[in-house]
């Protein structure tokens, strides 16, 4: 343990900390902060017999609960507030306890502060969890320590002891958790930024600005990888203090790695080129999974031999819920690609398949455009659209107001993702592929893309 952490452990006795939301991070915190001596409140809009078990643990720890619909009327009386990604930063009791003088931080805030090694952040609106996984498994399979956290692995902040100088953080970051952050990662990574969480974010400045903050608090000494072929980032990496990085698939660059047009890894550094390995007999489907590899490599080029990085991507079969076999059943091959809650990521789906597709998808409103997609469904071979949730009117006026668009493609409305299912097994034949892509959010049926994904291949998995 570094000096630093613990005198930040030694000023939490008798601070006021509250804690918004009672999350799997926030849990293990409250045990640790409280056992401190911190005086701890949960906010929680949930009420006591709601919490369960964990409610009662937190009385029995003396942790005050502050619950139900005034779960945040008390924050101007804390020293410190951790706040859940999931609650707006913009929030009036949240502005309104910043004017009073109350520090408000996070989880990943508190953990970039405190952490004695190297970090590794991942942001964009696609691509960041592969990216991210790759990055972890590729310094992995070379011998590093390494600490996967942020959306994915597990929460960093309640095991910062345990972090060692030599090891590397790997994060993958959101603009709810970039928002208010004010310290980057030593190598940053922006996939690309596109319209996404248009629903949470005021407006597309906003959501640009959060990402910025991966890159805007770094030094001379720091790496920041663009992607070479987004306007957003482009201009993005005007504003960086340290080495630039690109990655492509549509063409050189002239300072990183891109994807030749025979499929070729190829890394650039300043100008001179050599091969790092072929992607054409890769496990992850489509082109932006090859251009995710190209990200990857951007990211650890220096940490990683060729050697390592090569023998790791071959063997990674790609995450959970994108473009995820399930199963095949009488000739049709079933794909889960619940994480494809905006168009850009169905898009990215669509292309990786020459196949007909059925495609399923809808679902919550992020208040984002549909045009892109339809005109994506109407060349990429799609046979039929399986609609629902409240995007399948959106969704559906776009593409038959699409060019080119006839009634060969059949649109089919249902009421959820079980009649969906249920009429892709009758619609598919032999060599087609059932594609769940659903280009929305999840959060009008489900209570996030996991939980979409795990129920739909229940569901594959079920059919005779």
């Amino acid at each position: 343990m570094t000096e630093e952490l613990k005198e930040y452990y030694s000023s939490l006795k008798g601070k006021k900390v509250f804690f918004l939301g009672a999350g799997i991070s926030h849990r293990d915190l409250i045990r640790k902060f409280a056992g401190l001596g911190a005086e701890v409140t949960l906010c929680d809009r949930k009420s006591l017999d709601q919490l369960g078990d964990f409610g009662r643990e937190c009385e029995g720890l003396g942790v005050d609960l502050q619950l139900g619909d005034g779960y945040l009327d008390r924050l101007a009386d804390a020293d410190l507030v951790f706040r859940t990604p999931g609650i707006d930063w913009t929030k009036p009791e949240i502005q309104k306890a910043i004017s009073a003088g109350v520090k408000i931080t996070s989880e990943m805030e508190s953990f970039f502060d405190l952490c004695p090694c190297r970090i590794i952040g991942v942001t964009g609106s696609d691509g960041k969890t592969t990216t991210t996984t790759l990055i972890a498994k590729t310094l992995e399979a070379q011998g590093f320590r390494v600490h996967l956290g942020g959306n994915i692995g597990i929460p960093l902040f309640p095991i910062i002891d345990e972090v060692r100088h030599d090891d590397i953080a790997v994060v993958e970051l959101s603009s709810f958790q970039l928002i208010s952050m004010r310290k980057s990662p030593s190598i940053s990574v922006v996939t690309n930024v596109t319209p996404n969480h248009l629903d949470h974010h005021k407006d597309m400045d906003e959501y640009v600005g959060a990402k910025k903050n991966i890159y805007l608090w770094q030094n001379g000494d720091t790496v920041s990888v663009f992607n070479a072929a987004n306007d957003i980032t482009r201009q993005m990496a005007t504003e960086a203090k340290g080495e630039i990085r690109w990655f492509s698939r549509y063409g050189r660059v002239g300072n990183g790695a891109y994807v030749s047009s025979d499929s070729k890894l190829i890394s650039v550094e300043h100008g001179a080129e050599h091969i790092v390995m072929d992607l054409s007999g890769i496990r992850l489907r489509g082109e932006h999974n090859k251009e995710n590899v190209a990200t990857a490599y951007s990211a650890v080029k220096d940490l990683v031999s060729d050697s390592v990085f090569a023998e790791t991507v071959r063997e990674f079969g790609g995450v959970e819920h994108r473009i995820e076999f399930v199963r095949s059943l009488d000739g049709v091959a079933y794909y889960n690609d619940s994480i494809a809650s905006s168009p850009t990521r169905t898009i990215a789906g669509l292309r990786s398949f020459s196949e007909p597709i059925v495609l399923i998808a809808g679902g919550y409103d992020k208040k984002i455009s549909y045009a892109p997609l339809a005109p994506e469904i109407v060349s990429n071979g799609v046979k039929a659209v399986l609609l629902c949730g409240d995007t399948a009117d959106a969704i559906e006026r776009e593409l038959r107001n699409c060019e080119g668009y006839t009634e060969d493609i059949k649109i089919k409305r249902l009421s959820d993702v079980p009649e969906c299912v249920a009429a892709a097994r009758e619609i598919s034949k032999p060599g087609d592929v059932v594609l769940f892509s659903p280009a929305s959010a999840s959060f009008d049926m489900y209570a996030n893309f996991e939980e979409r994904g795990k129920h739909f291949k229940k569901l594959v998995q079920e059919l005779i």
